[in-house]
């Protein structure tokens, strides 16, 4: 928007100053979105369901959401969660990307898990707080830098370059997490910018091309939103807000590498940001559904592309104000075209237009919701998740790493104990997120039996099927044996790359699809991780890689390779030959392996070593767990 909150930033942090103040995926597999005609559906085809709203903050001075101050960040969420929101627009500035930026005006006696985090470790955690409840966000680059709203996607301190880099980064950083489903690229070019004039300076529609496509390069799922301009299109007349003008998507539709993936978004105000000349027609509201079909509703009633009108909001929704009789007009517009969504703001200090919180930031403002419950789609409601299923336990030195099936509908799980069998158990680890767990300090030689439960909002599923275990304290007896050298020696880089080779003493021949490997480390940070077979003598496409959450001396993350099915065997007296493993993390930020348990930068040549492990159908065979 315009003229909402920047004027407010400033005030605003020194009122807080003054004070004192690869990502959790989808338990059932990622659930990205895409487009079909004016739709946005899901991965199985089915229509999405959105009811959206804008939190800002990132994008000004505090570079963290605001209203952290007075609450928690959970809390805010809850509230929205039960008010039926579930798409949420985070704005945010390249600024607070910058190594000496740092969040301001939170309250960390309410948000301790915010404490000490930058901005981005900050975002990442309303990601990781959405997703638990089900809710989805596209991010907003709303400004270059926090002092001011630019008309062009640049500016002489923050370059295209800067831009789309930034944009490749966040696209890499929450590749896998299906919480995150687009990127909105510029908000609201206008002034000097164009639509189709061809200019590459100034054309918008070419520099979303050129961003989109940067996007797309490196995470193909998510969606591509595209605002408008406020006039200069190309064949066109007419100045409209700021991001409202999309009569060029007519002739000049913004081209992408990947189809169906474009949504258009235009922003829309009344006259408490800014007074127009179809305000004071004799037939408004009347007027209006005309001049929204002309400047961006075409697009959606012609099936060209999906309409999400990223900005609308004021603070009168009476029927007899002129912001109101508009306001009221343009939810109207939207229902009746079935139109996508995201109200500003959430906000009370969005200067223009207030938020659904009034100034307190608790008390939520009802006669705005009921105007917006016009608009709120039926959420579908949760049911309990199934029963969990595959569970298998590996036996470790006074451990067990459990692994089992990920249950449809669930958001974690619960790993359950107990030291007779069929219980009664005791939990162990609750709100698991992935569907592993290992479980230490066990007693060796004490037989162990465990159930895994699924949990989401709907409660708990009955237990899985039990499994036993006896943690055993010194290496298996075997005539396999996974030999290792260190193939970079350096501690401190940001990539790890162990070489192994798995040989064959015995007298028969293996399958390698009934082996796997791991290697355990320290991930140094929580970002995800990424991995590539470099060379393998088998084939590095005939090896599949899994990284695994884990606890043990060293370690708090161990990578297992496996092998696919066909890919053959080694012979009695043979070996595997080299398998090449390179591993960095999706920041690329360095690693200190110096800690790790199972690096040894002495062994630069290939030498048996048991702090790499080696599995046969699941059980131990080669080496020692941590």
């Amino acid at each position: 928007m315009k003229r909402k909150v920047w004027r407010f930033a400033l005030i605003i942090s020194l009122i807080v100053g003054a004070l004192g103040s690869g990502f959790q995926v989808s338990a059932d597999g990622p659930n990205y979105y895409h487009t079909n005609g004016n739709r946005i559906v899901d991965s199985g085809g089915k229509a999405a369901t959105f009811n959206g709203v804008s939190w800002f903050g990132f994008e000004t001075s505090n570079f963290t959401p605001h209203g952290l101050w007075t609450r928690s960040m959970d809390s805010l969420l809850d509230q929205l969660k039960d008010k039926g929101y579930n798409l949420l627009r985070i704005p945010y500035t390249n600024e607070m990307f910058l190594p000496s930026k740092m969040p301001n005006g939170i309250d960390y006696s309410k948000n301790p898990d915010l404490q000490g985090l930058t901005p981005i470790q900050i975002l990442d955690k309303l990601i990781e707080k959405a997703g638990t409840r089900k809710m989805k966000v596209f991010l907003d680059r709303h400004r270059p830098t926090s002092a001011e709203q630019t008309e062009l996607w640049y500016t002489s301190t923050v370059s295209e370059t800067t831009w789309v880099e930034d944009w490749k980064m966040l696209a890499q950083r929450y590749t896998g997490n299906d919480t995150v489903i687009g990127a909105d690229l510029h908000n609201e070019p206008h002034g000097n910018a164009c639509w189709g004039c061809g200019d590459s300076t100034r054309d918008w529609r070419l520099a979303a091309e050129r961003a989109g496509n940067a996007i797309l390069s490196v995470n193909s799922n998510w969606l591509i939103i595209v605002e408008g301009v406020s006039s200069n299109v190309q064949g066109q007349t007419g100045n409209y807000w700021w991001g409202g003008n999309l009569k060029g998507v007519q002739n000049d539709p913004v081209r992408l590498t990947i189809a169906n993936r474009i949504v258009y978004s235009p922003h829309d105000y009344g006259p408490g940001v800014a007074s127009q000349p179809w305000f004071s027609d004799p037939t408004f509201p009347n007027n209006m559904p005309n001049i929204w079909d002309t400047y961006w509703g075409y697009i959606h009633k012609n099936n060209i592309a999906p309409i999400l009108v990223g900005e609308f909001g004021g603070r009168s929704v009476d029927t007899t104000s002129t912001e109101g009789k508009w306001q009221n007009a343009l939810v109207d517009y939207i229902k009746v075209n079935d139109l996508y969504w995201t109200y500003w703001c959430i906000n009370p200090n969005s200067g223009d237009t207030g938020g659904l919180l009034q100034d307190d930031w608790v008390t939520w403002n009802q006669p705005k919701q009921d105007m917006l419950n016009r608009l709120m789609e039926a959420l579908p409601n949760p049911v309990i998740p199934s029963v969990p299923t595959s569970l298998v336990a590996t036996s470790g030195n006074a451990q067990t790493t459990l692994n089992w099936t990920a249950s449809t509908s669930a958001t974690s799980y619960n790993v359950k104990r107990a030291t007779t069998s069929g219980g009664p158990y005791t939990a162990v680890a609750t709100g698991v997120s992935g569907t592993s767990y290992a479980n230490t300090g066990l007693t060796n030689g004490t037989t162990y039996y465990y159930v895994v439960s699924a949990v989401n909002i709907a409660g708990e599923s009955p237990n899985s099927s039990q499994v036993s275990v006896t943690p055993q304290g010194t290496p298996p007896t075997s005539y396999l044996a996974v030999q290792y050298r260190a193939a970079d020696t350096n501690i401190n880089d940001n990539q790890i790359k162990p070489h192994f080779n798995i040989k064959n003493n015995g007298t028969t021949a293996v399958n390698l699809s009934d082996l796997s490997i791991r290697y355990y480390f320290t991930k140094d940070g929580t970002q995800a991780m990424n991995s590539w077979i470099d060379w393998a003598q088998v084939g590095g496409a005939n090896i599949q890689r899994t990284f695994v959450s884990t606890t043990g001396t060293n370690t708090d993350t161990y990578v297992e390779l496996s092998f696919t099915s066909g890919v053959g065997s080694i012979p009695a007296g043979g070996q595997s030959g080299d398998i090449q493993l390179r591993m960095s993390k999706t920041d690329w930020s360095n690693f200190n392996e110096s800690n790790d348990y199972s690096f040894d930068g002495a062994k630069t040549s290939y030498t048996n070593w048991d702090k790499v492990t080696l599995f046969q159908n699941g059980t131990l065979v080669w080496g020692i767990q941590p």
